[in-house]
């Protein structure tokens, strides 16, 4: 008996996020391993994983269908009442062709940007409109003919499949069985059946398909849950009813419909039917704007040589030359519209004063240079125009351009406006389920307690390539805790399966795609929580496709580089071209040389302040080398670098013809550009082979790798190299073309750390207040900046409602907190202050009051109470307790007084007069306590102002040999050290027993660092291990993930590290580390008493109370009053008896009593 024929039509990858489970490559080598001759894609509602599955298809030998299971609204698409249209109906449509695939596209953008109604919908009008080229069935048991025969109405059956037949046509439209082992399919079988034949319409069998293998089910069901948030034991949850969703083989299809063979025939009739080949060397670039008489190249060349005269002086033939190459290959691969259309942004950003940069190989090409693109003489820094646009490999270019990262949506909004709504959208882009958020998610999902499931989770590693794998391989301590227990078993044996699962969907941080036709002619778009629209294909997919992608990245440091300037103009008039700054500035490398490179973009990371330091650099490529350089593997090198610069050590070359080549970098192999040098001089190979070397070594293609080590060998043998010396040569190179820089991207970035680096020696003030403006959301920077400033005698002064704007700004040599900076402080309210202080400065607490609320805009009374916590008001009235206690009838006055001037002003025109309201009187209160004001600035400021907690104790940490936090990250990983701070965070946490612990945030001068404190460490410092608390930690340096993501900003590419505390000690001055006071006796304790609204009908009691038992402890007061928490130190000392706690707890609760 022949074996049947059958394709899967229905099915779903990961692109149906959180309930397809398929990944595309494994799906299409199983149909392919199982003879099948196609197979469909059929997403819920989106085209995500459309090119994706075409190429892998292709691949694999296998016919590609690109469908869509479509949402159908129940009435029109644009209706959105909950009561009628929270639920779809679900419809499958197969493009048969290329219209078909366009109209798909439409659909499904259309669904998206205007009917999106829990999920992307169409309707009947949309479908009459682009049914052209599509081929559509009945559908599944979600589907409106379904549906209604499940609801027993055959007639309204018949009537929706007569529609959907004469819609598509009786050759395009099918009727769909299933078999999935559900009641409600046998039910409707023989109704579908008779549909069929009373239509005329043919029959097709398909398989839901959702999932691999029937051994994926249980996976595919926690995945279910992880969508909906549910756990497995949920009753009231989402589950699929039987495990028949997977891919089936033809002879389990058709084994489940015996009496109709014609219904698996008939999906290779479709197959058949289907003719789509999508043409991916097709580039669809916008048309630039060109002046009358000129084409594309002819306007580029007339521009780049009339920048070429401008930037060079004299233009040597060695110029001419280099230009007229660029220009040649530009014609040749026809992208000289791409270059025109990105000097367009570049001009609009210049224009505009947006500072850009441009990273990666464009600063390589001569033309970006004299056309205004770049910045970069490739000349003068020795860069390749081939690295950027090989001639041999014609592939769209790539500028990627960095903007300030505050103004870079003036760019995209300039691009929109240009080429219009429709031609623009930014790159959408899928989060996965990587190692540790499968772990976390599935945990979740079984129901297995928080707890266990983040001890778990927190064993693996961070970063892109970290496996559960790996994990388990590295990691005894994870592979001890998996055995322990079935349920963990479990956890893991899933969470290996949905691993690398598309999770999401969200915008891309930089990537815009910009058509010459509107987009949804080329690409799906969708929107991404009620943003612009972004594109249902992935970055590579558009390439593909031959779409304009730019990446427009916003860049910390851009925005730091033009606040300094604006800063510079504002204070001392000066106006500096950041082109022109002399590229040899002394003082500038002398503070590099002492390894000052704090706030220096790319340098500030402690192990690069040390290479730095000993490097002594002179000039910018030398610093260009260490960015290259300082990554791991090529880091390796940095010291044979640094001795060979400085005479140490004789400059050893790998082969005497490659001292050209190696020259610039002591003989070290530094960049990918010399890679390919180093092949092509060496073996002989041509730009294109050099190329696809490097990138089978970036790969680490082995059959690749392997092909090109023997034509390597070959090569250097032919040019009279010894075969053992080639392969030597080759395993030098190997690791490099993997991981070292492009020479103009280091370059790029290197240039911008020495204009950082110019401005803080040369304007310091101005520097710091940039910098701290722009990491105002980055707490531990801002505190290491402020101490940066202390220790350059450079004032950080208060934040004043009379002084401060909304950034940190200049001020007599100094730097005025900003009042944006001020927590629980909005934007809107700051912008309320200035208006009203526009009129002159503030006079007092009722005078600001009064002028605030006469403002419109978001401005209330909490606002107030917040920026006298924070000293705002100090330069009118030092005692902050005296305003807070004076603000309820202040504010009430002013309210008053507003109120009247209204009135007042109305009457006046009626002849009346105006009331006018007396500022109250502030009470007479003493100040409160130093700790209470410091509390206030760290809770309010980040960061302490008038004093630190740390700052009297720095000859007693001298003493302690205290590591500081910010140099943790050098230290090896179960390193001792000994750390002290002040406790800004506790996070209390139990065991799987139940046993206490808790993991704490500490913060020194330098930054902060997180410590887990386990359960018998924990019971012996409970009483010391809470927040404010000033304390030694001593225990072992962790590091969970050594290396990840490198931060384009610091130039750090370790992971941050976390210590174990194995003793912890209070610390004062002349502490020793024990849990006294250093004198034998125990340290005075603090009794602390909660106050909440329900406490203050016993206030008056509660003081008789603590006044008629005077003592030695402190009193701490924690103060909630319904809208803000805020801690108060009592001026009262009192005793800690047991009858006095007895008396309090009577009056507030045990819970709001405790002792430290």
């Amino acid at each position: 008996m022949s074996r049947p024929g059958f394709v899967h039509l229905h099915t779903h990858t990961e692109y149906s996020l959180l309930d397809g489970a398929n990944r595309i490559k494994p799906l299409v080598q199983q149909v392919a391993n199982l003879g099948m001759p196609a197979l469909a894609i059929t997403d819920h509602g989106v085209m995500s994983g459309v090119i994706e599955f075409y190429e892998a298809c292709l691949e694999a030998g296998i016919k590609p269908i690109i469908g869509c299971e479509v949402y159908v609204a129940p009435r029109k698409r644009t209706d959105r009442d909950p009561r009628k249209d929270s639920s779809a109906f679900h419809l499958l449509l197969l493009a048969k062709n290329l219209t078909g695939y366009k109209n798909l596209i439409r659909l499904s953008t259309i669904a998206s940007l205007e009917g999106f109604y829990y999920k992307p919908r169409v309707d009947h009008e949309l479908l009459q409109e682009y049914c052209e080229g599509l081929i559509a069935t009945s559908g599944c048991l979600s589907s409106e003919v379904c549906v209604a025969l499940i609801n027993r109405d055959y007639d309204r059956a018949l009537r929706i499949a007569g529609f959907y037949r004469d819609l598509f046509g009786k050759e395009n439209y099918f009727i769909e069985l299933q078999d999935h082992g559900l009641s409600e399919q046998r039910a409707i079988r023989d109704g579908l059946v008779k549909l069929s034949r009373e239509l005329g319409v043919p029959l097709i069998c398909t398989n839901d398909v959702h999932y691999l293998t029937a051994e994926d089910a249980r996976a595919h069901d926690v995945l279910l849950c992880i969508q909906t948030g549910k756990t497995i034991q949920d009753e009231d949850r989402l589950r699929y009813g039987s495990n028949e969703f997977y891919l089936k083989t033809p002879e389990q299809m058709a084994q489940l419909f015996p009496e109709h063979p014609e219904a698996l025939e008939n999906t290779l009739r479709i197959a058949e039917m289907v003719d789509l080949r999508l043409d991916f060397g097709r580039v669809h670039l916008p048309e630039p704007d060109l002046p009358a008489g000129h084409t594309a190249i002819s306007y580029l060349t007339h521009l780049a040589r009339e920048g070429m005269r401008r930037k060079y002086h004299p233009v040597t033939p060695e110029v001419e030359q280099r230009l007229a190459y660029e220009l040649d290959v530009i014609e040749k691969t026809g992208f000289a519209p791409y270059f025109l259309i990105v000097r367009d942004f570049a001009q609009f950003a210049r224009d505009r004063g947006i500072f850009f940069g441009v990273r990666g190989s464009a600063a390589g090409s001569m033309v970006s240079y004299c056309i205004g693109i770049t910045e970069i003489d490739p000349l003068y820094y020795g860069l390749t125009f081939e690295r950027f646009l090989n001639p041999e490999r014609v592939q769209m270019p790539d500028i990627d351009m960095d903007f300030e990262d505050t103004r870079r949506d003036e760019v995209i909004q300039y691009v929109t406006e240009k080429y219009g709504k429709d031609r623009v959208a930014q790159i959408g882009t899928f989060g996965t389920l990587g190692a540790k958020q499968a772990v976390r998610d599935v945990g979740k999902a079984l129901g297995i307690p928080a707890q266990t499931v983040d001890h778990l989770a927190r064993l693996i590693p961070s970063g892109p390539k970290v496996t559960i794998d790996s994990a388990l391989q590295e990691d005894s301590e994870l592979q001890a805790l998996v055995a322990s227990e079935p349920k963990l078993q479990e956890l893991i044996q899933i969470a290996r399966r949905l691993e690398g699962v598309a999770r999401h969907m969200s915008t891309h941080a930089a990537g815009v795609v910009i058509s010459r036709d509107p987009l949804a002619e080329h690409v799906p778009l969708a929107r991404v929580s009620d943003g612009p629209p972004v594109t249902q294909y992935d970055m590579g997919s558009l390439e593909k496709i031959g779409l304009l992608k730019m990446d427009f990245l916003g860049l910390t440091n851009l925005t730091i580089l033009a606040k300094t300037l604006r800063n510079i103009e504002l204070t001392r008039g000066e106006r500096i071209d950041l082109r022109s700054i002399p590229l040899n500035d002394r003082k500038t490398y002398e503070m590099l040389g002492q390894g000052d490179t704090t706030g220096v973009f790319q340098l500030e990371s402690q192990g690069m302040r040390r290479n730095i330091a000993e490097l002594k650099p002179t000039d910018v490529r030398e610093l260009a080398a260490m960015v290259a350089l300082y990554r791991p593997g090529p880091m390796d090198h940095i010291p044979q670098y640094i001795r060979s610069k400085l005479g140490l050590q004789p400059i050893v070359y790998p082969h005497p013809s490659l001292e050209p080549i190696l020259k610039e970098t002591y003989g070290v192999i530094v960049y990918q550009d010399q890679v390919l040098q180093i092949v092509r001089t060496l073996a002989g190979f041509t730009l294109g082979q050099a190329d696809i070397l490097r990138r089978a070594m970036g790969k680490k293609k082995s059959e690749d790798m392997e092909k090109m080590r023997s034509k390597f060998i070959e090569g250097a043998v032919r040019n009279g190299i010894d075969a053992q010396q080639a392969e030597e040569l080759f395993k030098l190179i190997e690791p490099f073309a993997g991981y070292a820089f492009n020479k103009a991207h280091a370059v790029c970035y290197a240039m911008v750390a020495y204009q950082t680096a110019y401005l803080k020696a040369n304007y310091p003030v101005e520097y710091f207040a940039a910098l701290m403006a722009a990491h105002l959301d980055k707490q531990d920077k801002v505190v290491q900046y402020v101490e940066e400033c202390r220790r350059r005698n450079i004032q950080v002064l208060p934040p004043d409602i009379n002084r401060s704007d909304v950034d940190f700004t200049v001020e007599e040599g100094a730097i005025r907190f900003g009042l944006g900076a001020i927590k629980n402080v909005g934007k809107a309210a700051v912008e309320v202050i200035l208006r009203a202080r526009a009129d002159g400065p503030f006079t007092s607490l009722f005078d600001f009051c009064v002028r605030t609320l006469e403002q419109q805009g978001n401005f209330g009374k909490s606002t107030a109470e917040t920026l006298i916590q924070a000293g705002a008001f100090h330069s009118l009235v030092p005692n902050r307790n005296q305003l807070l206690s004076g603000l309820d009838d202040t504010w009430t006055a002013a309210q008053r007084a507003v109120h009247n001037r209204r009135i007042g002003q109305e009457s006046l025109f009626a002849g009346g007069q105006m009331q006018e309201v007396e500022a109250p009187a502030l009470p007479s209160v003493p100040e409160f306590p130093r700790e209470q004001i410091l509390a206030f600035e760290k809770e309010l400021l980040g960061v302490y102002l008038a004093d630190h907690p740390l700052r009297s104790l720095q000859t007693r940490l001298k003493q302690l040999g205290v590591v500081l936090c910010s140099h943790l990250n050098e230290m090896a990983d179960g390193a001792q050290v000994r750390v002290a701070g002040v406790i800004t965070d506790v996070r209390p946490l139990r065991t799987k027993r139940g046993d206490r612990m808790a993991a704490i945030t500490l913060e020194d001068l330098t930054g902060t660092v997180s410590a887990t404190v386990f359960p018998k460490v924990f019971e012996e410092n409970k009483s010391l291990l809470v927040k404010d608390s000033v304390v030694v930690i001593e225990g072992r340096v962790k590091h969970r993930d050594r290396w990840r993501a490198e931060d384009p900003e610091s130039g750090e590419t370790q992971a941050p590290v976390e210590l174990v505390c194995e003793k912890a000690h209070a610390l004062t001055n002349g502490s020793t580390p024990n849990n006294g006071n250093g004198n034998g006796k125990p340290s005075a304790r603090t009794l602390h008493i909660r106050l909440t609204p329900a406490h203050r009908p016993a206030l008056r009691v509660l003081r008789e109370i603590l006044t008629r038992h005077p003592g030695e402890a402190r009193l701490v007061l924690h103060v909630d009053s319904g809208r803000q928490r805020y801690r108060v130190v009592s001026h009262l000392n009192v005793d800690v008896s047991d009858d006095t706690q007895q008396d309090l707890v009577r009056i507030v609760g045990r819970d709001s009593v405790w002792l430290q």
